[in-house]
């Protein structure tokens, strides 16, 4: 597919997340950059981590962002913005933690937003950008 000032735009395949809930992709590469839609704390058979702890929660959707980032050829060191909506700010510390443990050396730029309820419940989601 061609975008309107003719860059080319890939949908990679990402088998390894579930069927998107609506009417986007997973990630969409263009112009050099991955694009990640927001990941949740879903499983890749479907399963939402409803009940599950903060930390299994922000463990599954740092999960499917390195599969969304698999998708399109990239690691974690490619990435280059991350964008955390968090149900609770008090959450804010133990995410840091696991977050620092999973992105390594890597330290792209990084927003926190507290937000009140997510879909479904859940605790997290986060969206991503990576140079492809």
């Amino acid at each position: 597919m061609v975008g309107k000032t003719g860059d080319t735009l890939t949908y990679p395949s990402t088998s390894g997340l579930p069927s998107p809930g609506g009417h986007y992709s997973h990630v969409v590469v263009a112009n050099g950059f991955a694009f990640i839609s927001g990941q949740l704390p879903i499983t890749a058979q479907g399963e939402k981590l409803v009940g599950a702890s903060f930390e299994a929660q922000a463990e599954q959707v740092l999960t499917n962002v390195a599969q969304a980032l698999a998708a399109a050829n990239c690691t974690v060191a490619n990435l280059v913005q991350v964008r955390v909506y968090l149900d609770d700010i008090g959450n804010w510390p133990r995410f840091n933690e696991i977050y620092a443990r999973w992105a390594g050396e890597a330290k792209p730029a990084r927003a926190i937003v507290p937000t009140g309820p997510l879909h479904f419940g859940l605790k997290i989601e986060i969206e991503a950008t990576a140079a492809v």
